[in-house]
């Protein structure tokens, strides 16, 4: 097994993690990793549970003296995300993670780090290890599956925690607190279409949206960066409306928590309207560059000639398709009161889609207030439903509502201003954490979520700050022994 972290501090910190980096442990197959953690409990001589799904509780009772103290529940993921470069050779199911130290970070050989979560489940275990921590009653929770639904999260029941105080370990900016994060539910509308032939004087044309930035649906959706899929809707509706421009097809955007960075379409237009249709194009190209000029520098909206289809979608349906995406809600709704620079609730046009008979709609709706991310629920379907779509809501999880008077929250901002002489950030993230599952079984936890920083999770680059690995252990040390009294 490598071994090159084993010289960082906190030592057994870091051997912990590279002990999981030795272990597969992709979203979907953690069983390895569960063995492994189970193992380590039961070893220690702890209470250690294993509930029907695979998450793992591992209980240490309270040093002398602090038998006084809340339980504080030490919760991180064991699942990571497996994504590789092309040109590296991996199996996420049977090779290990291979950790290298450059400079101030260590990162992984063309791979993901799994640093998210396996720094903060790393840090559980260096707790439940020690012997020489002076902390309350401790409870450790290892979920499983985080990154590709939160189903360990989802599956929780009660009984399974009798914490007090909640930690969650997969924040990924040091001197941060999160005290919030947002519910999110998708809202998918399908067009069903029939098919006419192509008939008279026509040209066909490929549209591309191009050179967006896109970014986390979440987390980058009160930057105002370009959607693909709204600025292709209002060039096609626009031409559709004027000009007679029927669809051929339609594609935009990936991923359902992702801002759609391109789109493309094949269309055809009467002959007598080409020259027309191309200079709306270019004429609001233009527009675009001038509204996004300072988000989206590198935008693009490029018409070329392409191979006359034989086929386009029914006109009618083609009219209800562009007339609900551009009625579609797109972009932050609202901001959160108490905190105005955090968006509230949002809603992101994701994906756009023709095959087979139908068009897929994709959008993703998230707020930190569960009423609220209802109601926008509420008026996606109202939408597309009045555009003709069918309409399905799915994978709803609850959001995690600010409290900034938690009690946690103020001990932790009193334990880091003693210790690193300065006030942590105390932010609402605007993402989706198990913290907002696991309150939603436990509603009378008190709930924080902190952790080292990490950059670029989810992709090859991703990486993690060895200093602030030692300030976040330090800094959850000093916070158990510090934690409330019953």
């Amino acid at each position: 097994m490598s071994k090159v972290l084993s010289n960082l501090e906190p030592k057994p910190l870091w051997n912990y993690f590279e002990d999981i980096c030795n272990i597969p442990h992709p979203s979907k197959k953690e069983e390895k990793i569960i063995a492994y953690v189970k193992k380590f409990g039961e070893d220690l001589g702890l209470e250690t549970q294993i509930d029907t799904v695979g998450n793992i509780v591992i209980r240490k009772p309270a040093t002398r003296g602090y038998e006084n103290r809340q339980t504080i529940v030490l919760q991180g993921h064991l699942d990571m995300v497996p994504q590789k470069n092309n040109d590296t050779q991996h199996d996420f199911e049977k090779d290990p993670i291979q950790p290298w130290i450059d400079g101030e970070w260590v990162k992984a050989r063309g791979t993901t780090l799994g640093a998210d979560n396996g720094i903060g489940a790393a840090a559980a275990m260096a707790v439940l290890a020690a012997k020489d921590l002076e902390h309350g009653p401790i409870e450790c929770l290892f979920t499983i599956d985080e990154e590709t639904g939160m189903t360990g999260a989802f599956a929780l029941k009660e009984g399974f925690l009798k914490g007090d105080i909640l930690m969650n370990l997969d924040s990924e900016d040091e001197g941060e607190l999160y005290i919030g994060c947002a519910g999110g539910i998708d809202t998918t509308a399908w067009f069903h279409f029939g098919e006419t032939d192509v008939v008279g004087a026509v040209e066909a044309y490929k549209v591309d949206v191009k050179g967006l930035k896109g970014g986390h649906s979440g987390l980058d959706i009160k930057l105002g960066r370009g959607n693909a899929n709204k600025i292709m809707n209002r060039l096609l509706w626009q031409a559709n409306r004027d000009l007679s421009l029927q669809l051929h097809s339609i594609e935009g955007g990936s991923l359902r928590n992702a801002i759609p960075r391109e789109a493309t379409a094949i269309v055809v237009v009467p002959k007598e309207n080409e020259d027309k249709f191309l200079n709306l194009a270019k004429e609001l190209s233009l527009k675009i560059k001038n509204e996004l000029k300072n988000v989206e520098p590198d935008f693009q909206l490029l018409v070329s000639k392409t191979n006359t289809p034989d086929t386009v979608i029914d006109p009618a349906v083609t009219a209800q398709l562009f007339n609900g995406i551009y009625g579609c809600p797109n972009g932050v709704i609202r901001m959160i009161d108490d905190m105005p620079e955090v968006v509230e609730t949002s809603t992101n046009l994701a994906i756009v889609k023709s095959n087979n008979g139908k068009v897929e709609v994709c959008t993703l709706q998230r707020s930190s207030v569960d009423s609220a991310k209802d109601d926008l629920c509420n008026m996606m379907r109202s939408v597309f439903e009045m555009a003709g779509a069918e309409v399905e809501h799915s994978g709803s999880y609850p959001g995690w509502k600010p409290n900034v008077k938690s009690p946690i929250l103020q001990t932790m901002k009193n334990v880091y201003q003693q210790k690193f002489g300065q006030v942590p950030e105390v932010k609402v993230i605007h993402a989706g954490l198990e913290c907002g599952l696991i309150g939603g079984v436990y509603p009378n936890l008190d709930m924080i979520s902190f952790g080292p920083t990490i950059r670029n999770p989810h992709s090859p680059d991703e990486k993690v700050n060895i200093k602030t690995v030692g300030l976040f252990w330090d800094f959850l040390v000093e916070t158990l022994k510090n934690a409330p009294k019953k």
